[in-house]
């Protein structure tokens, strides 16, 4: 059995390890990802970077991929769990991209919504979402500008998200009681419940602690081959159904693969930070409090104008070049960089335009972090977007190898082949953490 993770941004895989990251899904990459020993495949679709339309696309392409790469390595799709990981704070497109994998890659007998992260202090309790115990739709993330919500009731949100064309109360739930109870001695009580579950039904999933969610993969596991069932969840399902065993990197062994030069120095580090949810601008503030780290600022408003100008890649030019000879400069010195967008978010005319403008910065921050790489020892990215654009367009990289975690959540990659080999890569989500977690991984990474 192996496990299919469509993975919304590069961050869902921050609880597992030891497991190729595909930035690209065309057949024979599928298929060697597929060859692979770990129990996971993990696909960075970086579908919230999406419209829904682009989204729904991408998602049936990878979909169309899958079943050709599982019908030439003689697998079929029920040798498959697939999951669709989303935000732990509900932002993405949590209902549209189950719906489209259902009708391409289907049919399915449930959907299961198990938004829960509990390394992040994200649970589910009675079907309501927390974040540190508070209603998810208290805290900022639910004020997000494309994917803003009002409810924290899962089954509401379902409805809100579907407009409603899941129904609130047609939504089906496993409560934290019943997975108490399958981690007694009630197992075969949930197996038989989920074997009765059929069309596709919608299910909210309740988790406070990961032998939850390992009850509830033991039951799936033991109905595979006999019902097909779909996750949307977040990484701490995917850990269970993965169960990828203890890592064979502690976080010291993590920071150690820092590069050194070849008399045996470490080589520098560069931080970059575009995500700005109100928590990314707590830990960059503490970090450029920190001795040994200089921010370099890219102006958004500035940008902005530019990419609207009539010569955008003229003046774009010569402004990197001013920001290049900045970060390398700061290197020069014995500084780590950290390379930031201004702080705020700024209003574009529509949805469309703020998108293009997120991938613009993400792409121009992939492209100086690209240049300064073979010379550094390590990369800290916060920001989905940020870090999907530096990994695809940057880097240039095709795949990734997952070493495992160096803080709860914050996953540390490596490309295994081309010009970047052996660069630790530390994928920060801009929702994780707390105002010195930042900080923290820098210091850890620079003690290597």
């Amino acid at each position: 059995m192996k496990v299919v993770v469509i993975d919304d941004d590069p961050t869902g895989s921050q609880t597992v390890h030891s497991c190729p990251l595909l930035l690209r899904w065309d057949v024979e990459t599928l298929r060697q990802g597929l060859r692979h020993p770990s129990p996971l495949l993990f696909l960075l679709a970086d579908t919230r970077a999406l419209t829904p339309g682009a989204a729904a696309e991408r998602n049936r392409s990878i979909a169309a991929a899958l079943d050709q790469a599982l019908q030439q390595e003689g697998l079929a799709r029920d040798q498959v769990i697939l999951v669709s990981r989303g935000d732990s704070t509900l932002r993405g497109h949590g209902v549209l991209e189950p719906v489209v994998l259902e009708e391409c890659f289907g049919p399915f007998d449930a959907t299961f919504h198990v938004p829960a992260f509990l390394e992040g202090g994200r649970t589910t309790v009675n079907g309501v979402h927390l974040l540190h115990g508070e209603p998810v739709h208290t805290t900022p993330f639910a004020q997000d500008r494309l994917f803003g919500f009002s409810s924290s009731d899962l089954a509401c949100w379902l409805e809100e998200k579907s407009d409603g064309a899941i129904a609130a109360a047609s939504v089906q739930r496993i409560s934290g009681r019943d997975l108490d109870a399958a981690c007694a001695a009630g197992l075969p009580l949930l197996i038989d419940r989920l074997r009765c579950l059929h069309g596709n039904a919608s299910v909210v999933v309740d988790a406070e602690r990961q032998e939850q969610l390992t009850a509830l993969a033991a039951a799936v596991r033991t109905l595979q081959g006999e019902k097909r069932f779909l996750f949307r969840s977040a990484a701490s399902m995917v850990k269970a159904l993965a169960d990828p065993g203890p890592p064979p990197l502690d976080p010291e062994g993590l920071a150690a693969l820092r590069r050194q030069d070849p008399g045996g120095k470490p080589l520098p580090g560069l931080v970059m930070v575009g995500s700005h949810v109100p928590l990314a601008d707590q830990q960059l503030e503490l970090l450029l409090a920190a001795p040994g780290c200089h921010g370099v600022e890219l102006p958004v408003p500035r940008i902005a104008r530019v990419l609207e100008g009539p010569t955008p890649d003229l003046l774009l030019a010569d402004l990197e070049q001013v920001w290049l000879q900045q970060l390398q400069a700061l290197l020069d010195q014995g500084l780590t960089p950290v390379l930031l967008t201004s702080r705020g978010e700024l209003r574009c005319a529509s949805e469309r335009e703020g998108r293009r403008l997120s991938c613009a910065l993400a792409e121009l921050m992939g492209r100086l972090a690209a240049s300064l790489a073979p010379d550094l020892g390590y990369l800290i990215s916060k920001g989905g977007i940020t870090t999907q654009m530096l990994l695809t367009h940057g880097l240039g990289l095709e795949a990734v190898q997952l070493e495992g975690q160096l803080l709860p959540g914050l996953s540390l990659v490596r490309p295994l082949e081309g010009a970047f080999r052996g660069l630790p890569i530390l994928t920060f989500p801009g929702n994780l953490g707390d105002p010195g977690t930042l900080q923290d991984a820098w210091q850890r990474m620079q003690a290597g």
